[in-house]
């Protein structure tokens, strides 16, 4: 039920508008959001390195209506790979093809993602474009794209996919993943689909990160583990010590300004760990998804917005 209350308020205008203006809207921002520009991000990912987390950053947005804004996002996210060489930070970057220009025209996002994609590989040392899972009617369209890009000359190891655990097709688009050695975050899913096509039940969305996740750990490859759950970190941690994973051999991944003490113990440990760093003026639907994604990270936050 929280869960689609928090999917249905990221949809509201009119509570966007008011979150937005709203004193305790920008503390939010302010704790869980980097900054509005690409500056913001940059000094966000530097301090991050510093305590030897990992960064991928994300200019947040989706959906554009216009050629324009779609080179507009295209155009921040060659900076960020340019600057991120030049301050050699320990970073990547995530984009959605929908902020490419998806809706708008399929060959403009695929030129536009594909000339990021094509620079990212170009960079010494290769940097990494992660391509963002979208709701279920950009699914397949996503997952083409990736496959696509993977295969041009010289772009292998530089593009990756999201595969949503709660998606009943997962599992299946796991395996031609990795049949090309595409690299994948592994998240829970954070948008309302019918029954048919996601597992709605928690425990059956658990059951099917774990399982997931073992198949990404035993492939060789290396992949994201996108989670704040505990419980399943315990379970990764464990199943890598036991069939003899080396410990860099994957990576846990966080979003910025959740268990932020959590990211630090696992680094402590000997765990790699990114933490996914949005900026940008579109916080609040992103926001909301996060919370309807994990509910209980709603008293979580509540908590610690009362703290310095």
């Amino acid at each position: 039920m929280l869960r689609s209350l928090f999917i249905s308020l990221s949809e509201s205008r009119g509570l966007r508008s008011f979150a937005e203006r709203s004193s305790i809207g920008q503390k939010v921002a302010a704790r869980f959001v980097a900054g509005i520009g690409v500056e913001d991000a940059l000094r966000v990912a530097a301090a991050l390195n510093q305590k030897g987390l990992s960064v991928s950053v994300d200019n947040l947005g989706e959906n554009v209506t216009n050629p324009d804004e779609a080179r507009a996002s295209a155009g921040l996210y060659h900076q960020l790979l340019e600057q991120i060489a030049v301050r050699r930070l320990d970073a990547n970057v995530s984009l959605k093809l929908t902020h490419m220009g998806l809706d708008v025209e399929e060959q403009l996002a695929r030129d536009l993602v594909g000339g990021l994609v094509k620079r990212a590989a170009a960079i010494a040392p290769p940097n990494f474009v992660r391509v963002d899972m979208e709701g279920s009617a950009y699914t397949q369209r996503t997952l083409d794209f990736v496959h696509e890009l993977h295969r041009a000359p010289g772009n292998q190891g530089c593009v990756g996919a999201v595969i949503q655990a709660y998606m009943r097709s997962a599992e299946a688009d796991v395996a031609k993943l990795l049949a090309e050695g595409i690299r994948i975050r592994l998240c829970k899913g954070a948008y309302k689909e019918l029954p048919e096509i996601a597992l709605q039940e928690k425990s059956e969305v658990d059951a099917s990160y774990v399982r997931l996740m073992k198949i990404l750990l035993k492939s060789s490859v290396y992949h994201g583990l996108a989670t704040h759950d505990e419980a399943i970190i315990n379970d990764a941690k464990a199943f890598a010590t036991r069939e003899k994973i080396s410990r860099d051999a994957f990576e846990f991944q966080m979003l910025y300004g959740i268990r932020r003490d959590l990211q630090l113990r696992l680094i402590k440990e000997g765990w790699r760990m990114r933490v996914y760093v949005p900026f940008g003026t579109e916080w609040y639907p992103y926001f909301m998804r996060r919370l309807a994604e994990r509910p209980a990270n709603a008293l979580f936050i509540a908590r610690n917005l009362l703290r310095q």
